[in-house]
């Protein structure tokens, strides 16, 4: 009998553990796309002349409102099957301190998919801090909400990376290696997002070779390959007021140069941002205005219409693609909603394969 009250004693505080975290989140994410566009309200600001830490900075920052770790892979199968998977842990706080226990203000959730061109499968987690629930360590590093995890070894940073995680129907199961350097993007890592100068820390490791096995739903695990791409951002106001989401892309050319591109978009004229990456893993950041994102073919997803297309052009490096989804319906429908899925990328003019990526699109009522 003890046993069975145990059982619904802990069930319970999980289903409170929920309610509270996503009541709380909504509380803290409440304009913009999950309020992000809030005063800061005693929370820490990006400081340009910030220079980042690590392994330090791999870990959280309290002090500052929210931040993620943010995931995305792009793999293949044994028989030519393309998919995407994106692993992330948010952190949001109701106020810019920690504590131990149920007093921990840090709430924490996190997002798992599994895409390919005729699945999409994704599930979401909540947490309160302070209890061991969900977390992050950065020496060694490692973040978790339950049972999903993204582990490194002691003294290596980021260089590898075991990840896991499941939903009711699809798993993954990755080993990650990098093999170029971490990327700061903006100013040595101090990324703006708007003319009046709101900001945010923001590094990439986007340089892992990954492998390992993925389950789509009702079959076995099947071995994949490819490449994997991690973002690190924090801040506690990162939009504009008149900001009310964002268009993101983390694309992998064949040639080995990748490009990190976004721009702000809300009522005014979008805000860009762009970050050329060699094949040597050099960076070059590019700043407002150097990039051009053009939306094409839409598709209505979740009752929304969202550009599935997008014509992406940075002068500067000749650089003028086309980037479609491989899945238009990739549609994350949790707490705060929004597209994530990945892309393939061909020369705007000749239609040549050029690469892969992912594309992130927020704040599409």
């Amino acid at each position: 009998m003890a046993r069975k009250r145990d059982t619904v004693v802990l069930a319970r505080r999980s289903v409170l553990t929920g309610g509270l975290a996503l009541a709380a989140t909504r509380s803290v994410w409440a304009q913009g796309f999950a309020g992000l566009s809030d005063d800061a309200d005693g929370f820490a600001l990006p400081d340009p002349a910030y220079q980042l830490i690590f392994p330090h900075d791999h870990g959280a920052h309290p002090e500052f409102r929210t931040e993620w770790w943010y995931l995305t892979a792009t793999l293949v199968d044994a028989s030519g099957r393309h998919c995407g998977v994106q692993w992330t842990l948010f952190r949001s706080a109701l106020e810019p301190v920690e504590a131990k226990g149920w007093t921990s203000p840090q709430i924490w959730m996190g997002h798992a998919a599994l895409t390919s061109s005729t699945v999409h499968r994704f599930a979401e987690r909540f947490a309160r801090g302070g209890i061991g629930q969900a977390g992050v360590t950065a020496d060694p590093f490692a973040a978790w909400i339950d049972d999903w995890t993204m582990k490194g070894r002691a003294g290596e940073g980021l260089s590898h990376l075991d990840l896991t995680a499941r939903g009711d129907d699809f798993a993954y199961n990755l080993t990650l290696s990098a093999d170029g350097p971490l990327v700061l993007h903006g100013q040595n890592g101090f990324s703006e997002k708007a003319l009046d100068g709101r900001a945010s820390h923001y590094y990439s490791q986007p340089a892992f070779t990954a492998r390992g096995v993925v389950t789509f739903p009702g079959e076995d695990p099947v071995a994949v390959t490819g490449r994997a791409w991690l973002d690190r951002e924090w801040s506690s106001a990162p939009m504009a007021v008149d900001q009310k989401g964002w268009d993101w892309f983390a694309l992998d050319f064949t040639d080995g140069t990748q490009l990190m591109a976004a721009r702000m978009r809300g009522t005014g004229t979008p805000f860009t941002a762009a970050t050329w990456i060699g094949a040597d893993g050099k960076p070059d950041p590019y700043p407002d205005g150097a990039l051009k994102l053009t939306p094409g073919q839409k598709a209505s997803v979740a009752g929304r219409e969202v550009p599935v297309e997008w014509h992406l052009a940075l002068p500067a490096r000749g650089i003028d693609v086309t980037v479609r989804a491989l899945n238009p319906d990739a549609w994350m429908g949790t707490a705060f909603a929004y597209w994530e899925g990945p892309v393939e990328i061909t020369d705007r003019r000749s239609g040549e394969a050029l690469g892969r990526g992912y594309l992130e699109m927020t704040g599409y009522d």
